[in-house]
């Protein structure tokens, strides 16, 4: 299959540019701003606060996500969202250290071009960060789409999301060991399930699909690691 060339001019695997920016808010706690092509996300944290909310466990923080919409109210998609959000920020955050205790996430939508979520879970990893709440390790998170003619492309626009058969919402770990065991995380030359945090599928996916998904993925999840980490350590630099 020759390499297949997109509108934007990039390639299967190319990401749209990147951008972060944290401590922009001066209410909230923590705050960042996340940019990916023309989607731009931005996550406020407040907390932790003392106490958690009905039905949450007292012996354990309590992380709660609030998605803004650019405009109008929120729908069931925006409240799958925030279930999403809330289940992967829980795994990363280290929920023992302030039990009972309730952090929230604002999640405000600038302008959606498609890989929504991906970028609403990028910004409010880096707003956690700018709060300063303890977490086990960082998340990046990634969409990987496929065409009906089986081509998959990694973080596409809103009109590539839109012309797509089924996608894949992945959140992986920006470093592997300390999810992983010292075992090598492949078995068979398959990736395992716990190199990954979150993954959510939408539309109809073979599971040689999804596997490909997974391992274009994780390769991607390589470069934006590094571009957070690289945003976060020069802000960090400048803020002292």
């Amino acid at each position: 299959m020759g390499e297949m060339v997109r509108e934007d001019g990039r390639t299967a695997n190319q990401l749209r540019p990147l951008n972060c920016s944290r401590n922009i808010l001066n209410r909230a706690h923590g705050s960042a701003r996340w940019r990916q092509g023309d989607t731009e996300v931005l996550a406020a944290v407040y907390g932790p606060k003392a106490g958690t909310k009905k039905n949450e466990n007292p012996e354990k923080a309590c992380i709660e996500v609030i998605w803004k919409p650019q405009s109008g109210q929120i729908g069931k998609l925006e409240k799958e969202y925030e279930m999403i959000m809330k289940k992967t920020l829980q795994s990363i955050c280290i929920l023992t250290v302030n039990p009972n205790t309730t952090t929230s996430i604002v999640v405000q939508v600038v302008h959606d071009d498609g890989a929504l979520l991906p970028c609403a879970v990028n910004a409010a990893c880096a707003a956690l960060v700018d709060a300063g709440i303890p977490m086990k390790h960082l998340a990046v998170a990634i969409c990987c789409c496929l065409a009906e003619s089986g081509y998959l492309i990694l973080d596409p626009t809103k009109l590539e999301e839109q012309n797509m058969k089924s996608l894949a919402y992945l959140v992986f770990p920006n470093s592997t060991t300390s999810v992983c065991t010292e075992e090598a995380s492949l078995v068979d030359g398959e990736p395992m399930e716990h190199g990954i945090i979150t993954s959510v599928t939408h539309g109809v996916m073979l599971v040689d699909n999804y596997l490909h998904c997974l391992e274009r993925g994780r390769a991607a999840s390589a470069k934006l690691s590094d571009f957070l980490r690289k945003s976060l350590k020069s802000q960090l630099q400048s803020d002292s």
